[in-house]
Order: structure tokens, then sequence, then C-alpha cells
């Protein structure tokens, strides 16, 4: 079989890349970015939809590309702006209608042979979703915004999307994609998108804030103009699927409603506390969870709660209810104490960088998320999930929602896909204890 190396690199080789603007000219409009949006600077949202022959059979690139310049990117102009600073360094977006980058590659093999590819190696899906972090050219330059169409050899088609965190969260990359399969279809969007009321600001004056970094946060040295932090060891992504009918099983064995997002984060967090050299690392996780269904007409934001918690005894020998109980009822909100902290670099602290997601072992909730709203001549794809780039050495876990799951699927508790990027020795036996011990493989 090929090698998933073989394959990306010959996905580069037939990549062809343009960009897309607003129609309208958007004025060079300045949107500020918060404190939040800053912590979340150095990460990437990767994004990959798969659509068997029959979803884009006759479509053309212009076809696809039409409805962003009409409809999508004059509501969304603040994705096809810039990465400017002000003159006090702050980082800020120029609305300047630069564009999102559009890639257009070729690959020789079918959906299914590439996704039966990806079961056993995620790294399968890395050539899918356009991989440049922001300032790698030059940071005036760089685009917010990547999409990909990949077109493979059954007529099948996959879209990628890299979307800079700094921007929005997943939820927001979502939204956007969705709308944009909506526009394909002939729908009009409203004129304006609205901007959501966040975050509060800070009670206590400037000068007065606490300079503590957040437990969910980890300070670096300053990465200047490439927005991209190096890791101490190699990282790697793994998807597990975990059917209907065993996420039932789990929850039934709570004493509490929980949702499957708790239940897995409380079998990964004891899994990976039995594999770590150092229990004591892994005392404390990060939780980051959404507090409103994705919105339809939300201008992109940062509103996902960043919390932690920590348990005062041996997770490795806890029991998973204990953990689920503990995530449930002492998780403590960072989002504030975030907003203060990043407020506080502006008083000359400009020697760092911040790490959110793998700062400490971090778990996020996106079971809501709608990554099967997007359609295409009324198709869903046949499988979509999400990732992140630029993940700490402690590692990310995102709960998905599988394709039978939400309105009209098979409600709350249909499947669900686990996707985590782990340092990659720790991933190897994670995969075998889980496995052995809970059948999710």
């Amino acid at each position: 079989m090929v090698s998933s190396t073989d394959n990306i690199h010959r996905l580069k080789s037939s990549m062809r890349l343009s960009s897309v603007a607003p129609a309208t000219v958007t004025g060079r409009k300045v949107h500020e970015l918060t404190n939040v949006d800053l912590a979340m600077k150095l990460h990437y949202i990767k994004g990959v939809y798969f659509f068997n022959s029959y979803a884009v059979e006759g479509l053309t690139v212009f076809d696809l590309k039409k409805p962003m310049v009409i409809h999508l990117l004059p509501l969304y102009f603040v994705a096809a702006g810039r990465i400017r600073r002000s003159e006090t360094g702050r980082p800020f977006i120029m609305c300047n209608d630069g564009g999102v980058r559009i890639v257009e590659a070729r690959c020789d093999e079918t959906v299914d042979e590439w996704l039966a590819m990806a079961v056993e190696d995620d790294s399968t899906f890395d050539g899918l979703a356009y991989n440049q972090a922001l300032g790698d050219t030059d940071l005036d330059f760089s685009p917010l915004v990547f999409i990909q169409f990949t077109w493979f050899k059954c007529g099948g088609m996959s879209v990628g999307i890299s979307w800079a965190n700094v921007l929005g969260d997943a939820f927001s990359a979502s939204t956007f994609v969705n709308l944009w399969g909506k526009t394909m279809a002939g729908y009009v969007p409203h004129k304006s998108l609205h901007v959501p009321d966040w975050p509060a600001k800070p009670k206590l004056p400037l000068l007065v804030l606490p300079k503590v970094t957040p437990n969910a946060l980890k300070r670096i040295d300053s990465v200047g103009d490439l927005w991209l932090a190096p890791n101490n060891c190699k990282m790697k992504t793994h998807t597990f699927h975990v059917p209907r009918a065993k996420i039932n099983h789990f929850l039934s064995d709570q004493k509490f409603k929980v949702s499957a997002f708790e239940v897995f984060s409380a079998i990964i967090w004891k899994t990976l506390s039995k594999i770590k050299e150092n229990p004591e690392e892994t005392r404390m996780v990060t939780l980051c969870t959404n507090i409103l269904r994705e919105k339809e007409f939300e201008s992109p934001s940062n509103g996902m709660v960043w919390s932690t918690v920590e348990a005062d005894f041996w997770v490795a020998e806890a029991e998973v209810s204990e953990l689920v109980e503990l995530i449930l009822n002492k998780r403590e909100d960072e989002n504030g104490m975030i907003e203060e902290m990043m407020g506080n670099t502006e008083t000359g602290e400009k020697s760092s960088d911040f790490i959110a997601y793998g700062a400490k072992l971090t778990f996020v909730n996106l079971e809501e998320i709608e990554i099967y709203g997007l359609e295409l001549k009324g198709q869903k794809p046949v499988y979509a999930n999400y990732s992140i780039n630029g993940v700490g050495d402690e590692g990310v876990v995102l709960v998905l929602p599988g394709p039978k799951c939400g309105k009209e699927g098979d409600g709350i508790n249909g499947d669900r896909y686990v996707t985590m990027v782990l340092p990659e020795n720790q991933l190897a036996q994670l995969k075998v204890e889980l496995k052995r011990n809970w059948s999710i493989a």
C-alpha cells in the first residue's frame, strides 16, 4: 500500500492556489481582537468533509467559488482580512479584502480508499486541509482561512478548511462552512452578522490585574511574526469511532445525567494517568466547552469556556464515575482570568506568547458542532472530522458528533468520533489500553 506521506506528496504536486475576495468593497474596516482571541493565536482549526460523486457531479471550481464572492465573504469580510499591528504592537485584523486562499488538488485514490487508509493512519488527512501558519511567508500577507477542494478518481471530492483560531473557534469555522453550502444551493443570507456580546470588561483597573498565568495556558517565549509554537516531541493524531450502543452503555453506568463528553474525558484522563511516567502531570486537566449552540448569523468569535479541574487523589486509581463527578462539579472557569492576564501584556510584558490547547491535557467538547450541516446538492458528507494544529505537548482530545448524531439522526446519544492529538509514544499506549479495557478501537 502506498504510504500516506507519498499520497500527500502527490497531492501537493498537483495543487493550484488562487484567492477569492468579497464582491463588494469592505472599506478597510478594523476588527479588534479580544484578549481571548490573542490567547488562541498559535492554534489552527482543521476540518475535512468527504462527499461522494453524486454530491459534486457537474460542479466546477467556478461554481464552488462564486457563492463565496457574492454572498459569503461580503458577510465574513473579517475572514478575508490580514493581520496588522497597532503602534503598541497589539495585533488586529485589517479588513482589506485580501481574500481567502483557495487550493485545488487531485488524488489518484477513491474516497473509500482514502478513508480506509485513514483508519490506520490519521496523517492521511493532513494533505486535505492546507497547512500554513500565519507568518509562514509574511505575516502581513498571510491568509486567515484556506479552503481546499480535492477531487478523487471516483468523482468524489473533499472540502478541507484551515481556519486561524485567532479569528474564531471551531463553531465559528463550522458555521462559516455550513453557510457557504447553503449559498451554493441558492440561499441569500442576511446582509450583516450579529456580533456576540462578550467578553465582559475586566472589573479591576489594568495596573492592578493579576499577572499569574491561568492554569489553562502555558507561557512560552515570543514566536515573533511566525505564529506557530514548536513541540518538544513528535505529535500524532488518531480518531476513534464510538457507536451509539457503546455510548448508551457508558452513560447507563453513571450516577448522574451526563453527556458522552464527560464520560470520554474521564476514561481518557484515567487511562493517560496510568501511562504517564509522572502521574502528578495529570492531576489537573483543561476543559473547553461551548455555552451556546452555533448561530448561523453570528460573527466569528472565540466564545468557548475555558476551565480547569484538579483531582486531589490519584487519577489512575479513581473510578470513572468519580472523575465524571469532578468534571461536572469542580471545574474552575478561567475565561475572565485569561482576559485579564492577556490585557497585562500591554503593560510591557511583550516577550511572551501562550499555548492553550495542550498546555495541560485538554478536552474539547464539540458534541453540538454541526459538521454534518454542510450540504452539496442536498447531500451530506459521507464523513467529516475536525482537528487542531499547534497543540502543546500535553495533547488535546476532541469529542465530535458522528453522521447519525443530531436533530435529524439518532438524537443526542448517536455515534461519536473522538479525535486525539498526543505525543506519539503516549498515543500508541493509549490505543492499546482503550481497546483492552474499554473495547474502543
